[in-house]
């Protein structure tokens, strides 16, 4: 089968390796689609683990079934020919983390993961995986739309640990793919408004497009701006969707008495940002953050995505053949005129 190697942002290789043989509750799905993070351009990241396929929003078919997997009689199993979407990180739920809500920091989580990769032709779905983190597709729902049930339940989950209710004003840092989601299910839960920032003007306009009410150049004074467009207060949840040192430093400067901040995207691993605790602790601050979705949320991604209650092909920018996997690394890693990159391995 085909994959794409990754060796770096700008060396993504197609190359050759046998299909994945699998055992015992386990599956091999053909990969139909797989969409292109932008934790898989964070380059500091992955390079230390090159060369490895990468890919983990996937949606496919199932080609093979391990022993003890087959649905039966309408059983709650898998059977060749479903269609299906599979997370590569998956909690235990047994685990004290699991039983106090905190999937993400679950030991299985942390060390479990599909072989080679979702920008294959194929790949093998491991016992745990198909346990806990593969769901079978409506047929309503395309393969495309399905790659953003894995990153929509991240969002689901920020948005409940940020205690996002109905009639909160609500900033998003960052208009990426991420920045979009959070955009949109800030809309269906009922925001009251919803401001983005951005430095590219294609984002910014993608951001108004997803249900923002305003977008702005990050690059302005934002805490004097949300403020004039906000009857005179500054946000009540400020979701931060860059890793950018000036983005997460001004997320302090927008967010109202009594909001939270949510840290949704990573910094690079060496940044500090100092803290005025006297600020925070007087005006009742919360900051939180998140990774990864639990099962719970997956399911709870994909009824909002079948729902149309988050609608996502309007976010699609690029549909790319495995072999134009490079040229996709490259929209994604430069944030140029790209949301949505989408890589169809059987193309």
């Amino acid at each position: 089968m085909q994959v794409a190697m990754y060796y770096n942002n700008s060396d993504v290789r197609l190359e050759e390796m046998d299909i994945p043989k699998i055992g015992a509750g386990e599956l091999l799905v053909k990969v139909m689609a797989s969409g292109i993070c932008g934790s898989d351009v964070m380059e500091w990241y992955r390079i230390k683990k090159a060369p490895l396929v990468l890919g983990h929003e996937i949606a496919g078919e199932v080609v093979e079934v391990g022993e003890g997997v087959e649905a039966e009689n309408g059983g709650a199993g898998f059977s060749v020919g479903d269609r299906v979407m599979a997370t590569h990180h998956v909690p235990c739920d047994e685990c004290k983390y699991c039983l106090d809500g905190h999937h993400s920091t679950c030991d299985s989580l942390r060390s479990t993961k599909f072989y080679p990769g979702g920008f294959a032709q194929y790949l093998r779905l491991p016992a745990i995986n198909v346990q806990k983190g593969t769901l079978k597709l409506p047929d309503s729902m395309s393969y495309d739309e399905a790659t953003f049930i894995e990153p929509l339940a991240c969002v689901v989950r920020g948005m409940r640990h940020a205690r996002m209710k109905e009639g909160r004003a609500v900033l998003v840092l960052g208009a990426g793919i991420s920045g979009l989601l959070n955009i949109k299910l800030a809309r269906a839960r009922g925001a009251s408004r919803i401001i983005a920032t951005d430095v590219s003007q294609y984002r910014l306009d993608a951001a108004v497009r997803s249900g923002a009410d305003l977008a702005l150049d990050a690059r302005e004074d934002v805490p004097a701006l949300v403020k004039e467009h906000n009857g005179g207060c500054l946000a009540d949840l400020v979701i931060v969707c860059t890793g950018a040192k000036p983005a997460v430093e001004q997320a302090f400067n927008c967010v109202d008495r009594g909001g939270t901040i949510l840290f949704f995207a990573p910094s690079d691993p060496d940044v500090r940002i100092p803290l005025n605790l006297w600020e925070a602790w007087c005006n009742e601050l919360t900051f939180t953050t998140t990774y990864a979705g639990s099962p719970n949320d997956l399911r709870e991604a994909l009824a909002l995505i079948e729902s149309k209650q988050v609608e996502v092909t309007d976010i699609i920018t690029h549909r790319l053949p495995l072999a134009k996997a490079q040229v996709g690394f490259g929209l994604v890693a430069s944030a140029g005129e790209s949301i949505k990159v989408i890589i169809r391995p059987q193309e």
